[in-house]
C-alpha cells in the first residue's frame, strides 16, 4: 500500500480578499489598515522588503494574526499627501514563502491622489537582453533628486520589482524631479554599496509633470572606487597567485623583500590584467613583500607569508589544445602554467601507428613564448600517440615535466570555412573589439582590435554557429568596460548581430553588417 504523497507544492502567493479601508481610499483618516487574506501568511524580512513613500522618521507597524495583516500607522502623516506602501517580496504564505509581488496600497491623507506613472524596461548592458533565470531580482529605484540617496546609508523607498521581460511601472507618483536606477544587489538594502553589484542609470534626471513611458536603463558591474588585493596565496606547485577587485590598465609588480635576482624570477599577468602570476626559483624565504603599481601610481603593497613545512610539487604540466583529434590547420600546440624555457625536441616522440616519425616541425610561438607548435602532414586513418620524455620540457629555474602521452587520430571532417564581414559605421581613429563568441555570448573563440579598418575576416574557421559581438573601446584599454555611476558614465557600447551566424564547411561567405550603437 502506497502512501499519499500530499499533491504538487503550492507554488501561488497568497491572495487578497479584503482591504480595509479601501486601497486608494481619499481623505484618509484610520489608524490602522486591515488585509484579509485567503490563507495564512507570515512577513519576510520585512524590515528591508516594505517600505512607505514618501519616507516617515517613525515607521508603521506590521503584525500578522493568522490571515490577516495589521498594519498600525504614525501620528506623523502629513496632510494632502498620498503614500504608498510598498511590500516587495515581504509578505508571503505560510508554508512555501511564496511572495504577494508588486502589491501597493496607496492613499490619500487628502482629497486627491497623486496619479502620474513612469514605465520602462531594463536589460543587461553586456548581453543587450533581459534574462528572467538571472537577472529575476532586478530592483528599479526612483528618488527624488531633493535625497538622491543609491550610494548612502538610506535605502531607496520607490521602487519596484520588474516582470518576466524586464518591463516596470511606478504607478501615484507625485509632481517631483526624480533620479532612476536598476540594482541587481547581493544584499537587499535598496542601496549602491558593493562593488560587485549590478547598476544602472539614465544620463539625466526625470522632471515628472505628465505620464513618462519608454524609459530605458542597462545596468551592469562597474568598477570599484577603491583597489584591493582580493586574494593572494601560494599553490601547491610553489606558484603565487595575486586576485585583484579590477583589471589594471598599465600593471607592474615588484619584489621588495626579499632581494630577489631578475634572472630567479618571472612575473606574469592575467589577460586583463585582473591577476598576477609569479614564480620564483627558490621558496626558501619566510615571507614576500610586493609593490603592485600602474603606471606610476602605486596601488598596494602585499605582503605574503609562508610555512616552514609548506612543500612544493614543482613539475612542469603540459598542456594541449587538442582531445582525442587533430586537424590540419591548428595543428597541435604545447603549454603550461609554468614559464617554459625550452622544449628539447629529441625528447619529442611523434608515433603513427606505433612507427617513430622525426618529420615533424617543432617551433615557438613568435607572439606568446610560452607556446610551442607541432606541425605534420596528419594523414586519415592512423593512430598518433605524442610522447614527451621527463624532462622534454624545462622552465627557466630548471623545472621540467614527467613523461607525458597522449592518442589522437586526425579529424577527417574538413570542418572549416571562410566568411568575411563588411562593415559600415565605423568611425574614423574609434577603437574596436571585434568578437565571435558562442550563442549564450559567454565564450569568446576570437578577439582582435580594429582601427580604421571596415573589413573583418574568419579564414579556414572551425565550422558552427556564432555570435558576433563589437564593442566600441572608448577609453582604448582592450576591454570591455562597465557603467561608472558615480562620474555618470555609461557602459561602453555594444553591438550584436541580431541573430546567430553559421559557417559552414568549405563555403565562402560575404556578409555585409552595419554598427548602429544604442
Amino acid at each position: 500500500m502506497q502512501r499519499p504523497t500530499g499533491g504538487p507544492k503550492d507554488s501561488l502567493p497568497p491572495k487578497i480578499l479584503n482591504e480595509s479601508p479601501a486601497n486608494y481610499t481619499r481623505n484618509f483618516d484610520a489608524k490602522e489598515i486591515v488585509l484579509t487574506m485567503d490563507e495564512y501568511i507570515k512577513l519576510n524580512n520585512q524590515f528591508k522588503e516594505f517600505s512607505i513613500s514618501p519616507d516617515l522618521e517613525k515607521q508603521p507597524e506590521y503584525k500578522i494574526k493568522k490571515k490577516t495583516l495589521h498594519i498600525r500607522l504614525p501620528d506623523s502623516l502629513e496632510m494632502n499627501t498620498t503614500y504608498t506602501i510598498n511590500f516587495g517580496k515581504g509578505l508571503v504564505d505560510y508554508n512555501e514563502g511564496n511572495p504577494i509581488l508588486n502589491y501597493n496600497y496607496v492613499f490619500s491623507t487628502g482629497p486627491e491622489l497623486d496619479s502620474l506613472q513612469i514605465s520602462g524596461s531594463v536589460r543587461n548592458a553586456y548581453t543587450k537582453v533581459f534574462d528572467e533565470k538571472i537577472d529575476k531580482d532586478v530592483k528599479v529605484l526612483l528618488i527624488p533628486t531633493r535625497q538622491d540617496s543609491i550610494f548612502g546609508k538610506r535605502k531607496a523607498n520607490i521602487f519596484t520589482l520588474v516582470d518576466s521581460s524586464g518591463n516596470f511601472t511606478f504607478r501615484n507618483l507625485r509632481e517631483d524631479t526624480y533620479r532612476i536606477y536598476a540594482l541587481k544587489e547581493q544584499n537587499n538594502d535598496r542601496i549602491y554599496n558593493n562593488p560587485e553589484e549590478a547598476i544602472g542609470f539614465i544620463q539625466d534626471s526625470i522632471v515628472l509633470d505628465k505620464d513618462v513611458d519608454g524609459i530605458k536603463i542597462e545596468y551592469s558591474v562597474g568598477k570599484p572606487t577603491k583597489f584591493r588585493t582580493i586574494d593572494k596565496k601560494i599553490e601547491k606547485n610553489s606558484r603565487i597567485l595575486l586576485t585583484f577587485n579590477q583589471p589594471i590598465d598599465s600593471a607592474h609588480l615588484r619584489i621588495m623583500e626579499p632581494n630577489i635576482a631578475i634572472a630567479d624570477q618571472q612575473i606574469r599577468f592575467s589577460n586583463y590584467n585582473d591577476s598576477s602570476f609569479i614564480f620564483l626559483r627558490n621558496m626558501d624565504f619566510d615571507s614576500v613583500k610586493f609593490e603592485l603599481s600602474d603606471k606610476d601610481k602605486v596601488l598596494d603593497t602585499i605582503l605574503l607569508r609562508r610555512s616552514k613545512n609548506e612543500k612544493y610539487e614543482r613539475f612542469i604540466e603540459p598542456v594541449i589544445n587538442i582531445g582525442n583529434k587533430v586537424d590540419k590547420i591548428k595543428h597541435l600546440t604545447i603549454t603550461s602554467i609554468f614559464p617554459i624555457k625550452n622544449i628539447d625536441k629529441a625528447k619529442v616522440t611523434l608515433m603513427e601507428d606505433s612507427t617513430s616519425r622525426r618529420n615533424f616541425q617543432l617551433q615557438q610561438d613568435t607572439l606568446n613564448k610560452n607556446i610551442y607548435h607541432i606541425r605534420y602532414n596528419w594523414k586519415p586513418k592512423k593512430d598518433y600517440e605524442l610522447v614527451l620524455e621527463e624532462k622534454a620540457i624545462l622552465s627557466p629555474f630548471d623545472d621540467f615535466n614527467k613523461e607525458f602521452k597522449t592518442k589522437f587520430t586526425l579529424d577527417e571532417s574538413e570542418n572549416y570555412g571562410d566568411i568575411k564581414f563588411k562593415i559600415t559605421g565605423i568611425e574614423p581613429d574609434i577603437q574596436y573589439i571585434v568578437q565571435l563568441t558562442d550563442e549564450k555570448k559567454e565564450k569568446i573563440f576570437d578577439s582582435r582590435i580594429v582601427v580604421n579598418v571596415d573589413e573583418v575576416s574568419y579564414l579556414k574557421y572551425p565550422g558552427g554557429k556564432y555570435i558576433l559581438r563589437v564593442i566600441k573601446d572608448l577609453n582604448k584599454n582592450q576591454r570591455w568596460d562597465g557603467a561608472d555611476v558615480y562620474n555618470k558614465i555609461q557602459a561602453e557600447p555594444i553591438w550584436y548581430l541580431d541573430k546567430p551566424f553559421t559557417i559552414r564547411a568549405n563555403w565562402e561567405q560575404n556578409e555585409n553588417i552595419v554598427l548602429q550603437f544604442e
